[in-house]
């Protein structure tokens, strides 16, 4: 009989690929996101700063920073390293992107980095109706988390996948799908 997998407790630590669907997600808005981006790419950092100083001039704590940083790194847009934060090749892109190809640069690092989005992406796309329970998701999640953990990772997903417009969630149905919630 197969082993179940280990619990995830959610730490900061594995916050980052190689987990799988299993990782917790931190609920970080794509403002957020969008924001730190445009900061560190704009003069005078022109694409590298040092944490400490972009949370000042952002009027953010360095600990509501981190989860932000972090997100960007684990979607490859950007690499955080030694109290720096470095935006990459995609995070440039995306800085100097308009809207419409900001969402789609998005939705490549999300479907490519973060293992959920493009699980949940691959069911929707699969299945004829387009749509799936959120029941689906989160009993899968649960086999690597809490309950609360699960919620708190679908949320960032489902947040992130809507910026994207990789998928939506209709809170009605408790269903996500390829169409828009009515």
């Amino acid at each position: 009989m197969p082993s179940r997998p280990r619990a995830v407790t959610g730490t900061r630590t594995e916050w980052f690929p190689g987990l799988g669907i299993g990782t917790t997600l931190p609920r970080v808005s794509s403002n957020l996101l969008s924001g730190l981006i445009e900061a560190v790419a704009q003069p005078p950092f022109n694409g590298k700063a040092d944490l400490p100083e972009i949370a000042a001039r952002l009027q953010m704590e360095i600990d509501d920073l981190f989860p932000v940083a972090e997100t960007l790194q684990m979607m490859r847009l950007a690499e955080v390293e030694g109290g720096d934060i470095r935006l990459l090749e995609p995070g440039m892109e995306f800085a100097n992107a308009s809207l419409d190809e900001r969402k789609r640069i998005f939705a490549r690092q999300l479907l490519c980095f973060v293992p959920l989005a493009a699980h949940i992406r691959r069911i929707l796309d699969e299945r004829a109706s387009h749509a799936a329970p959120k029941s689906r998701f989160s009993d899968e999640l649960e086999d690597y988390m809490t309950p609360e953990a699960a919620e708190q990772t679908l949320r960032a997903v489902l947040s992130w996948a809507r910026y994207a417009e990789i998928f939506a969630y209709d809170d009605d149905r408790a269903a996500f799908s390829l169409e828009n919630p009515t």
